[in-house]
């Protein structure tokens, strides 16, 4: 595709179009004291309103030269202790968060037109709870744990299915084998925004930020 089509493609975009996006009124002023409630009742409406794989999130990270990344991960939990994902210590975003323990989430549900943000420190569970969260998944997803290497060099499609195939034999016949580098991390967030879309454009952005005695609430502008 040439440039020239790609901007013309852009053009003809819409964002929120009505025929498949409802955008809610929010009030902010009825929103309760603590964000997990909030996020809480919003996943549910997302799911309700039928949008696609609502648990999957942005998490961004920095290395140990400050150097930004992003990728998209699936939300494990959400409770006092924070927002859950897990990963290999031993990928670039495990040695991000050994280097840098500090993270971004982002959740965007365009079917109700509203994201949620999170940013806020990092820490790695302790071992026995990281392989029971990992136990409690799917076969394909110990098979893909127990591939392993995520993040180093390929050397070829060949090589991957190889490996592959051997980790999902090993899964099936013992579904509780550990993956060593298995790691469930938490986000306890310093700051989590809820954004409501508004086809005027008056967006509402509630951020909460949290106090070390609990949480106050203020507005952003759009």
């Amino acid at each position: 595709m040439a440039q020239k089509d790609l901007h013309v493609l852009l053009r003809s975009l819409r964002v929120w179009d009505p025929g498949v996006t409802e955008l809610r009124p929010f009030d902010p002023d009825t929103a309760p004291p603590t964000p997990l409630t909030l996020f809480t009742d919003w996943f549910a409406e997302a799911v309700a309103a039928g949008q696609p794989e609502p648990h999957t999130m942005s998490l961004a990270t920095v290395d140990e030269e400050g150097r930004p990344d992003a990728r998209i991960v699936m939300l494990h939990g959400a409770d006092a202790d924070g927002w859950s994902f897990a990963t290999h210590a031993t990928s670039r975003k495990g040695r991000d968060l050994g280097a840098r323990p500090y993270a971004a989430l982002t959740f965007y549900w365009p079917v109700l037109g509203r994201q949620v943000r999170l940013r806020g420190p990092v820490a790695a569970a302790p071992s026995p709870e990281s392989q029971a969260d990992l136990h409690a998944r799917s076969t394909g997803a110990l098979a893909a744990a127990l591939t392993g290497r995520q993040s180093e060099e390929l050397s070829s499609a060949a090589e991957l299915r190889e490996a592959s195939e051997a980790a999902w034999e090993r899964a099936r016949e013992n579904p509780d084998e550990p993956s060593p580098t298995w790691t469930l991390y938490r986000v306890r967030p310093e700051t989590v925004e809820f954004f409501q879309g508004d086809a005027r454009r008056r967006h509402v952005r509630l951020e909460y930020r949290s106090t070390g005695f609990g949480w106050s609430r203020g507005l952003l502008w759009p």
